[in-house]
């Protein structure tokens, strides 16, 4: 009978513990991105190199912002959001960013959003792994890699206020 009432005890604290350790669900819109998949992701990206030198996809997208995720292999053509922020966190690699001066080649390609063919002046900003930018919107911008390099990171578009 002892053994009996200290196996149920037992079986009822562990359920009590089991139960503090269940979490609710998560709210609608959450979502959690962990160093290991992130890690994941820019292996995959590395496989599906196109034309361009870049891979990309949306990590998710909530209507109003996005999330996503790019890697390249060589520089990237100049952008500019007239009313988009981007805010960057380099995942992997090193590269250079060029932030500003004026757009050569300027062709847009929906509303509000440019691209070029080179940059001319503007400031260079050295990228590495950890490193977070915040580019608002209006300015141009390139990403420039070092041949026989790569950089990913993953990417935050949100309106401009």
């Amino acid at each position: 009978m002892r053994a009996h009432m200290l196996t149920w005890s037992l079986t009822a604290a562990l359920g009590v513990i089991a139960v503090a350790f269940v979490r609710a669900a998560d709210p609608p819109g959450f979502k959690h991105w962990t160093a290991t998949e992130l890690q994941k992701h820019d292996a995959e990206l590395s496989k599906h190199i196109g034309a361009d030198h870049s891979s990309r996809e949306t990590l998710a997208d909530y209507g109003d912002h996005r999330f996503r995720m790019l890697y390249r292999d060589a520089d990237g053509n100049p952008e500019q959001h007239d009313a988009i922020i981007d805010i960057v966190y380099v995942q992997s690699g090193t590269g250079t960013l060029m932030l500003g001066g004026t757009m050569a080649g300027r062709r847009a390609t929906t509303p509000g959003e440019w691209v070029g063919t080179t940059l001319d002046g503007g400031d260079r900003h050295s990228l590495g792994a950890g490193d977070i930018l915040h580019i608002p919107a209006g300015i141009p911008h390139s990403f420039l890699v070092p041949k026989g390099g790569h950089i990913t990171y993953v990417l935050l578009k949100i309106p401009a206020q």
